[in-house]
C-alpha cells in the first residue's frame, strides 16, 4: 500500500512540475507534504544499520594510512595486494602533484 500511495504522488508531483509561478508550487509541495506524513506509520521501520536504527555507526572502518604501520612480515602475506596499492599510492601523488601542484618545502 505504502509503495502504491508513494507511486501515485510522485505521479502528482511529476505532473505539476512545471509551474513557473513559486507560490503555487510552494502551496503543491506544503499540500504534498502534509499528505505524506498523514500517510506515514506512527512507528516507522527502522532498519538496524540505516541512519537511526541501532546498529548505526557500530562497525568501525580503519583508515587507509593503518596499513602503511603493518610489520613487512604481515605485508608479506598479500604482496599483490601490497604491491598494487603502493603503485596507486604512486598514481595518486602524481595526479595530486599535476593538478594542484608540489607542496611548498617548510621553512626552517
Amino acid at each position: 500500500m505504502y509503495r502504491y500511495r508513494a507511486v501515485l504522488l510522485r505521479a502528482r508531483f511529476d505532473e505539476n512540475k512545471d509551474v513557473k509561478d513559486m507560490r503555487v508550487a510552494q502551496q503543491l509541495l506544503d499540500e504534498g507534504e502534509k499528505e505524506l506524513f498523514s500517510l506515514i506509520h506512527y512507528q516507522p521501520r527502522q532498519f538496524a544499520y540505516s541512519p537511526g536504527g541501532v546498529a548505526h555507526g557500530r562497525e568501525v572502518v580503519p583508515p587507509d594510512w593503518v596499513l602503511d604501520y603493518w610489520h613487512p612480515m604481515e605485508k608479506a602475506a598479500y604482496p599483490e595486494y601490497f604491491a598494487r596499492r603502493e603503485q596507486r599510492k604512486k598514481e595518486y601523488i602524481e595526479w595530486w602533484e599535476k593538478t594542484y601542484g608540489k607542496p611548498a618545502e617548510p621553512a626552517h
